[in-house]
């Protein structure tokens, strides 16, 4: 398990190295540049304080070095300075970045506690009228966008049932209770989507296991039905699933862009949306860079998670 580990976390740097290359390119691809963006309409500048201004910003070098130096801030820990607000982008991104997390987990655990009883139900019941109505409300809930039905939950719950508030977030460690209620529309609109995809792997997955060899044989031996599908069938069943909820939670904190914007949340999704209208390209970079980080930290925990959820894996 250590060296399975160790050889996990030595791919995480050619990853992010790759990762910093494609988002300094992709940003540095658009038309324009940080300067051109910061002066705006402004053009009464002699060329020497044009030409000064570009060595401020950096765009007076080559786009390779132009990369070096961001790189070696970004090692230090300096992920540069806003456009917009002259402020350090790596603390502003920290001080956002709790809100997004719980959003994300909160959508992942609500996600899980639909789509886990529900898929299982289903693959039990496979073939009964309970079955395709929970099949066809899985297609539905795949069809459905994340914002739409953000937005019509806002509207529903704040007109017809005035509980739903925008614009108002409660830190959750001065008012648990309040963060909640806050929270709980947002994180709903995310889970619910992402039930509909969890629960057709988990149906499909547990009804691939039930027709194992081992299945049959433990109900050959007398176990009960509960045992057959808790101990043997479903933790067997869960390895797919464990690789699907890991993409799923990485991508999670992706989607909190456009729900954050919906529900004005001050999270790291609104603050790198509201980055990418105002071309603050620093920002954009920063929490970026800070996505994928999690992304593949989070992979690597969903990899370690499988020692444990079946004993048959070993990592040497």
């Amino acid at each position: 398990m250590t060296a399975f580990l160790t050889a996990r976390l030595l791919t995480l740097f050619p990853v992010l190295f790759g990762v910093s290359v494609v988002v300094f390119l992709l940003i540095h691809l658009i038309p324009g540049n940080a300067l051109q963006m910061f002066l705006g309409t402004q053009v009464d500048m002699t060329p020497a304080q044009m030409e000064e201004l570009r060595r401020l910003f950096g765009v007076n070098k080559p786009l390779t070095l132009q990369y070096l130096d961001w790189i070696t801030r970004v090692l230090h820990g300096d992920l540069g300075v806003s456009l917009r607000t002259s402020r350090a982008v790596l603390p502003d991104i920290l001080a956002r970045l709790p809100v997004s997390a719980e959003l994300a987990l909160l959508a992942l655990l609500i996600a899980l506690a639909i789509a886990l009883p529900v898929g299982i139900a289903s693959a039990l019941g496979r073939g009964t009228a309970a079955d395709a109505a929970i099949r066809i409300a899985g297609l539905v809930g795949l069809s459905i966008p994340n914002f739409w039905l953000a937005t019509m939950l806002l509207l529903f719950f704040g007109n017809v049932l005035p509980i739903a508030s925008v614009g108002i977030y409660i830190g959750f460690f001065r008012n648990p209770l309040g963060n909640l209620a806050v929270m709980a529309l947002p994180a709903f609109s995310l889970g619910v989507v992402l039930a509909a995809v969890i629960m057709r792997f988990v149906r499909s997955s547990l009804l691939e296991v039930l027709g194992r060899e081992y299945v049959r044989t433990a109900r050959a031996k007398g176990l009960g039905e509960r045992v057959v599908i808790g101990r043997h069938a479903l933790r067997n069943a869960l390895i797919p699933v464990i690789t699907v909820v890991g993409f799923q939670a990485g991508y999670l904190l992706g989607g909190t862009v456009v729900i954050e914007e919906v529900f004005a949340l001050p999270g790291m999704g609104r603050l790198a949306l509201n980055a990418i209208s105002q071309r603050d390209y620093p920002v954009v970079q920063g929490v970026v860079l800070i996505i994928a980080c999690l992304f593949v930290l989070t992979n690597i925990c969903v990899d370690l998670l499988y020692a444990y959820v079946d004993p048959r894996v070993r990592y040497g």
